[in-house]
């Protein structure tokens, strides 16, 4: 069974729990949540992405946030934890979920490169 995450793992601001909220109303009932996942590359060695999901396993963790869940796997979660997931509009047409507060993970560190912060433009 899959474990709750509370706000000391993950937290969502609250322009980004909105937006979420608005793109769950766009996608049909099989979604069950989004999924936030971490994949090799970036300044930091990790980039982090976003996607829907259709599936919650029994090594995810899930933020139930009302309206809809955020699914993160055990792997995940360590990478993950205390971050801030939040939704920037720009105004300009550049609106983008961004990872506040990552951890270092002996990466260059750059921070120029625009991949390690993630997220799902």
């Amino acid at each position: 069974m899959f474990a709750a995450l509370t706000d000391r793992d993950l937290t969502l601001t609250h322009p980004a729990q909105d937006k979420m909220g608005e793109l769950f109303t766009q996608v049909d009932d099989s979604i069950q949540g989004v999924r936030v996942f971490a994949t090799p590359g970036g300044c930091s060695g990790i980039s982090f992405g976003m996607t829907f999901t259709d599936r919650i396993n029994d090594n995810d963790g899930v933020l139930d946030c009302g309206s809809f869940k955020v699914v993160v796997d055990d792997g995940t979660l360590g990478y993950l934890r205390g971050v801030e997931i939040d939704f920037v509009d720009r105004g300009d047409g550049n609106a983008t979920f961004v990872f506040n507060n990552l951890p270092s993970f002996g990466g260059g560190g750059c921070g120029t490169c625009g991949s390690s912060g993630g997220g799902c433009g």
